[in-house]
């Protein structure tokens, strides 16, 4: 009997993306001998991605989708298509094609050997801007250093994960999910190979540095405290060190020697304020998932869907 997997697709305003891509998975898995289905989650897109997807869904059975109530976010997307779709083996990877799906013949080919994750590792191509290389670098070293796991440089949301990898993922209900931190997290037999990242199709990129930031921060706090440890640190460190104006202090008032100087007054005030504010806010980040957490709701919503 044929495994059964799922090709799991977040797609957000990705319309002139998905019939390519359909042609293209269609072309690979001739040359495999497994049943597959392509579950796109349609992410509260508002441009035609719905009536493409059901477009095709029209001439393929193979093609399904969900279409979430509104724009959850592209982790809590590919959540949602995990736990909606029964298989042995699930792929996710992006619409914009810049994940080759000539890859997946290799991704399955490590199922086979007995792993249950493989992942892939992006190498960036020649043409890469050096800020987008230097950006990407700095995230994985901080997050390395700061976080729990140890995640490869260049790891992406493209990858195979066997049914007992889902199944663990599924238990997960946390509200700032990082995928590619939980599915390292949660152990499994698991594999990297690598691969040279394609240009988007067509579109433009949906992670601005503010959003790419922001998922960086996520992903830190979501598997450490070390930020916290870091911040007492910090405040331990120059209080010790406030200490030495002490004896300079008690010389100046033994031997007449006036304090003065505007200047280091300030810059000493304001490095310190902003010190307090840093420190304040990595607390406060922490207790707005708290928050957050505490409120119980749902990851997504589905709107409507073709799976029966």
């Amino acid at each position: 009997m044929k495994s059964q997997l799922a090709i799991v697709i977040p797609a957000f305003n990705e319309a002139s993306n998905i019939k390519p891509l359909c042609t293209r998975i269609s072309e690979v898995m001739q040359r495999v001998q497994y049943n597959y289905i392509i579950l796109f989650v349609n992410d509260g897109s508002t441009d035609h991605t719905l009536h493409e997807l059901k477009t095709l869904r029209e001439k393929d059975n193979r093609i399904h989708y969900l279409s979430l109530s509104r724009n959850f976010g592209h982790q809590s997307a590919l959540k949602a298509g995990l736990d909606s779709v029964e298989a042995d083996i699930y792929i996710s990877l992006d619409a914009d094609l810049q994940h080759p799906p000539e890859l997946i013949p290799q991704l399955l080919q490590g199922w086979e050997e007995g792993y249950d994750v493989v992942y892939t590792v992006r190498e960036d191509p020649p043409n890469i801007s050096r800020f987008k290389k230097k950006t990407s670098t700095f995230f994985y070293n901080i997050m390395n250093s700061l976080s729990d796991i140890e995640l490869d440089q260049g790891s992406a949301d493209f990858r195979l994960m066997s049914a007992n990898v889902v199944a663990a993922f599924r238990k997960f209900k946390e509200k700032d999910l990082f995928i590619r931190g939980l599915v390292k997290w949660v152990g499994f037999k698991q594999k990297s190979i690598t691969y040279t990242a394609n240009e988007r199709y067509s579109g433009h990129s949906k992670y601005t540095f503010e959003r790419m930031a922001r998922f960086a921060l996520q992903g830190i706090t979501s598997f450490s405290t070390k930020p916290l440890y870091v911040a007492t640190y910090l405040g331990f460190t120059f209080s010790m060190l406030s200490v030495l104006y002490v004896p300079y202090a008690i010389y100046a008032f033994l031997f007449g020697k006036v304090i003065s100087g505007w200047t280091s007054l300030i810059v000493t005030v304001a490095f310190f304020g902003g010190l307090q504010l840093m420190i304040l806010g990595i607390i406060g980040i922490y207790l707005g998932k708290l928050f957050m957490q505490s409120k119980h709701r749902p990851l997504y919503i589905i709107q409507s869907s073709t799976l029966s």
